[in-house]
């Protein structure tokens, strides 16, 4: 089966192209997935969404037939919080696994996905790796690491293989796709209406921000939606971002938190560099008590529980 139709109305420019509808776009991604279509049709679809970029109907539908290949999660008690963890580090360290270390402390289960490996960053799971905190590769493994008190990460070839290969097109057409959008968006748990969930949910460019918003109120998501840090899920350790809280896709005035404005006086001890053994070992310090957690994070790990504590997520 084809998907030249799709391809014809999305493909004619930034000025030309016309948007999918929810369901056109749920059919699109479904056959990209499943490997119904040519290496020359799925180039092509990345290509023409990259000049186009994605409306909300169009996210809607990518990001359900996604959900629809995921790996079924766990239920766990109390909420989860989940973080897509995409990008690594490039020139700070790559402190998600610090974030969720410390929700686990204080008795939130989290769960992270993303890429094992990127040849251009330090990802999350390298740092787990130096951590030796053990990866999931199934839903039991998911739910023994919360039982035993550990954030659960699972590699994004194990939660969603088909979504894995989409994002690895990257590598040969040089550019990121849809794809990597909807990784970002991915909330693998939400699909159970018994389980609340919150997912962070982060941009890097202003103009990101609100079709973000846009999607998360479209679908009536629970989410905290911010500006990463080089687009990771996790607040800049030198200075607070915004923080906007959404609750049933409505923004949440009190639960928010507005960004730590002025000129910095001091600044929060970092690694030495941002390798996964540097960080690593600065990540353990801060666990055991021996550094103090940057304010940033702290006021995050706050933001996140507090939007469970609350009873605000049922």
């Amino acid at each position: 089966m084809s998907i030249a139709a799709y391809i014809k109305v999305i493909g004619r420019g930034k000025d030309g192209a016309r948007p999918l509808t929810a369901e056109q776009a749920h059919d699109l991604m479904s056959q990209v997935l499943d490997g119904r279509v040519s290496d020359l049709e799925i180039g092509a679809f990345c290509m023409a969404m990259r000049i186009k970029g994605e409306e909300v109907a169009e996210l809607d539908g990518f990001v359900r037939a996604t959900l629809e290949r995921c790996l079924p999660m766990p239920h766990a008690k109390g909420g989860v919080v989940v973080l897509p963890s995409y990008n690594g580090a490039r020139k700070l360290p790559n402190l998600t696994p610090l974030l969720a270390g410390q929700l686990a402390k204080q008795g939130v289960a989290v769960l992270i996905h993303g890429p094992r490996q990127d040849p251009t960053r330090v990802t999350t799971a390298q740092v787990f790796d130096a951590l030796g905190w053990p990866q999931a590769n199934n839903s039991a493994d998911v739910e023994a690491a919360w039982r035993a008190g550990r954030p659960a990460y699972i590699d994004t070839a194990t939660l969603c293989p088909p979504l894995a290969r989409l994002l690895d097109v990257r590598w040969t057409i040089g550019l990121r796709n849809p794809g990597h959008t909807v990784a970002k968006l991915l909330d693998p748990i939400a699909a159970n209406p018994q389980q609340r969930t919150l997912r962070v949910v982060n941009h890097t460019h202003p103009e990101y921000a609100i079709s973000l918003k846009a999607y998360l109120q479209h679908t009536k998501a629970n989410a905290l939606l911010m500006r990463g840090t080089e687009g990771e899920p996790v607040a800049d350790p030198r200075r607070q971002p915004r923080f906007d809280v959404y609750i049933d896709g409505i923004h949440h005035e009190a639960l928010s938190r507005a960004p730590l404005e002025g000129v910095l006086t001091e600044l929060p001890e970092l690694p030495e560099g941002f390798g996964a053994s540097a960080t690593a070992r600065y990540i353990e310090s801060i666990l055991v008590g021996q550094q103090a957690l940057p304010a940033s994070i702290a006021a995050q790990v706050d933001c996140l529980r507090m939007s469970f504590a609350d009873g605000t997520i049922t």
